[in-house]
């Protein structure tokens, strides 16, 4: 198995930029496909983007395509969610995931981080 934690998280206004960080542990993370997603209070939780297990191929939401991007540094065990031109609407609090399918569905990734909370808010 494979434990997963989340940093990063904060205030910030709208504009300004963040970067998460996921660090792995307790298995082979170059073989995994690595994941954000988020969840704002009341609502589901809604995916951000994914990175498959090499680094060749992302995928993004359409709310974040082009402000957002996930990068993995496998000789570190960490995955990194770059994002740029926040908007209040980004506000939630964000997951890491690790799983065996690349995939922007939640419940194909099988390991979760315990989140951090970004907040965007003037």
């Amino acid at each position: 198995q494979v434990q997963l934690v989340e940093s990063g998280g904060g205030l910030v206004q709208p504009g300004g930029s963040l970067r998460l960080s996921c660090i792995a542990n307790g298995g082979t993370f170059s073989t995994y496909a690595l994941g954000w997603f988020r969840q704002a209070p009341g609502k589901e939780r809604e995916f951000v983007s994914t990175i498959n297990r090499n680094g060749g191929a992302t995928t993004y939401a359409d709310s974040v395509r082009g402000r957002f991007t996930i990068s993995r540094d496998n000789a570190k065990n960490t995955a990194y969610l770059q994002m740029n031109i926040l908007k209040p609407e980004d506000t939630a609090e964000y997951y890491c995931a690790a799983g065996t399918t690349y995939s922007t569905i939640s419940r194909d990734y099988g390991y979760w981080g315990q989140g951090t909370q970004v907040t965007v808010s003037s």
